[in-house]
């Protein structure tokens, strides 16, 4: 019991904690970028290529996607068996043979492995007082999103608000107009301009120099000096026929806190994996990210999802010990014994922590159904104590010292204890079989409960019989207490409303059956016929009709009952 004790303890030490057991579906999202394209473009030139490749994966059990400007979302839910992490290789191999149809686009398509529909764990804020937004959002996208997505368990980094930076030329129809130059002109001049690829070396007798020149762009200002076109021997530049600024992407977006503009987070976990333990790991990464980045720019928790999940657990457990506590109580209430009590109280920590190491080597974890099976096994894994407990007792009364009385009870008893829970554990083995999503949640529950009554069957055939051996002893009932003497009396009372309600029972029913042993070993019976008499039926074929009373007892051939026999119906 002591190995139990500790093998239970470590394994509650090491369960995780989440809200409910993984029963989520494999998923994966695909997602497309062809800037200027529209949804019809995007829906026959993109998403319909990929969505035949990957209707060829195994174990794809449902496909959506939505093609809209310039972006293509493909979500593909895998079968629950299917592991994550193969099917992303079936995806990525899908996306490579793809490849060769689809439009050329200035990136291939990317997935994550995540749940669309599932809620973010973790929502950070970040903000600064003195960098301007762009910069921030330049911090959050370079730095922290790319660090976050390595995490252990996170599926997806989202950019809420996102800020990217960008330079918007505007050009003058005009002036544009006036040198003869059209809108696909200037595209075609700002690409050539800003371009960033090997220039050349030069080679010679004894040395080789690389050229190193860097044609690349960054900033509006030098956007504004790029010679776009020659009028007149003249250069004309891109600032002479319009405005350069430097902006963001997408000027109908931002994100706000308490008012205050900012660049948000959203982290999403991985189908599958543990919201607290996910959570945790990106909490304690996040003084490395602080430190990577100018203090400047502050980053802070402005949604926690496991705050909910902890609180729901936390109250759990407590149910768990309230219901343990008064489990307790009641049994003390009714057997008034100090050891008596003690021992089912022992069977009962000892079935419920001994489950936690079963839990741990099944790869459970802490979660409302588990906790909730726990909780109602609390009513179930005393029975098998008090069942061994009240028959050992029986043999103490009796005389018998506790040691046989131990060895006699246990002996008489154990076949009884045994079936006791083999008949509550087969109560939920049709959970075991449930498919699906249901299936997958009540199976941790299903299990859990029977674990439990099956520790408490081993702790009651073992633990039980040898405690009773060593602590029980023969009491004497005249040397109790007032309440011992206050519940005796409230038991009596309770067995006497009891046999009133069971002869008003007998004499307003119509078909009643009781079977009892009387005090010489024949087993009686007494049949409540509709006609409105009682038959009671020994061994030895005797047959009584009762009339009117308790005393009008006749035997069958109409002779006057013996008193032995009147006694005998009586009881």
């Amino acid at each position: 019991m002591a190995g139990v004790i500790i093998m239970g303890t470590l394994g509650y030490l090491l369960l995780p904690i989440s809200a409910l057991p993984p029963v989520d579906f494999p998923t994966i999202q695909v997602t497309a970028q062809y800037p200027g394209a529209g949804p019809d473009v995007m829906a026959s030139s993109v998403t319909t290529p990929l969505e035949t490749q990957f209707g060829q994966i195994s174990g794809l059990q449902q496909m959506t996607s939505i093609s809209s400007f310039g972006t293509a979302n493909i979500t593909l839910q895998f079968v629950l068996d299917r592991d994550i992490d193969a099917a992303a290789q079936d995806v990525q191999a899908a996306m490579n043979a793809g490849s060769g149809v689809l439009p050329t686009m200035p990136s291939p398509p990317t997935y994550s492995k995540v749940n669309p529909a599932d809620t973010p764990i973790l929502t950070l804020q970040i903000t600064s007082d003195t960098l301007p937004l762009e910069q921030v959002n330049d911090f959050a996208d370079t730095v922290l999103a790319q660090k976050l997505s390595e995490v252990s368990g996170v599926g997806l980094v989202t950019i809420e608000g996102n800020q990217k930076p960008a330079v918007r030329v505007r050009v003058n129809p005009a002036a544009m107009a006036s040198i003869g130059m059209g809108l696909e002109d200037i595209r075609n001049s700002l690409t050539q301009n800003n371009v960033n690829q090997p220039k050349g070396s030069f080679d010679g007798a004894r040395q080789s120099y690389s050229i190193g020149a860097n044609d690349q762009i960054f900033s509006a200002a030098e956007y504004g000096n790029v010679i776009i076109a020659y009028k007149n021997g003249s250069p004309v530049r891109l600032k002479d026929i319009g405005d350069v600024v430097d902006n963001v992407e997408n000027t109908r977006l931002a994100a706000w806190v308490n008012g205050k503009a900012a660049v948000l987070l959203d982290i999403q976990r991985q189908p599958g994996a543990n919201i607290i333990q996910t959570a945790d790991r990106v909490k304690a990464l996040l003084p490395k990210l602080r430190s990577a980045i100018p203090p400047s720019v502050k980053v802070d928790i402005l949604s926690d999802r496991t705050e909910t999940i902890r609180a729901s657990i936390a109250d759990v457990q407590f149910t768990l010990l309230l219901t343990i506590a008064l489990v307790v109580m009641v049994i003390f209430v009714f057997l008034r014994n100090f050891w008596a009590t003690v021992i089912p109280s022992v069977a009962l920590p000892l079935a419920v922590v001994g489950t936690f190491g079963v839990m741990k080597l099944l790869g459970f974890s802490l979660d409302n159904l588990s906790l909730m099976a726990l909780t109602i096994s609390t009513g179930f894994v005393v029975d098998d104590a008090i069942v061994m407990i009240e028959n050992i007792v029986r043999y103490i009364e009796m005389g018998e010292a506790p040691m046989e009385a131990a060895l006699k009870g246990a002996r008489q008893i154990g076949f009884t204890v045994i079936s006791l829970s083999i008949s509550l554990v087969a109560v939920f083995i049709p959970l075991l079989f449930m498919t699906g999503i249901v299936g997958r949640l009540f199976r941790e529950f299903a299990i859990t409960l029977s674990v439990a009554v099956g520790v408490s069957a081993v702790v009651s055939l073992t633990l039980t019989p040898m405690m009773c051996a060593r602590f029980l002893q023969p009491e004497d009932k005249e040397g109790h207490g007032r309440f011992y003497h206050a519940t005796e009396r409230m038991f009596k009372w309770m067995l006497d409303t009891y046999d009133t309600g069971l002869r008003w029972v007998l004499r307003h029913q119509f078909f009643t059956l009781m079977v009892r042993r009387d005090a010489g070993g024949h087993d009686l019976a007494l049949y409540y016929c509709a006609e409105g008499t009682i038959a009671a039926a020994g061994h030895r074929n005797d047959h009584w009709r009762y009339r009117r009373g308790p005393d009008h007892f006749l035997p069958g051939d109409g002779r006057a009952p013996a008193p032995d026999r009147r006694d005998r119906a009586n009881q």
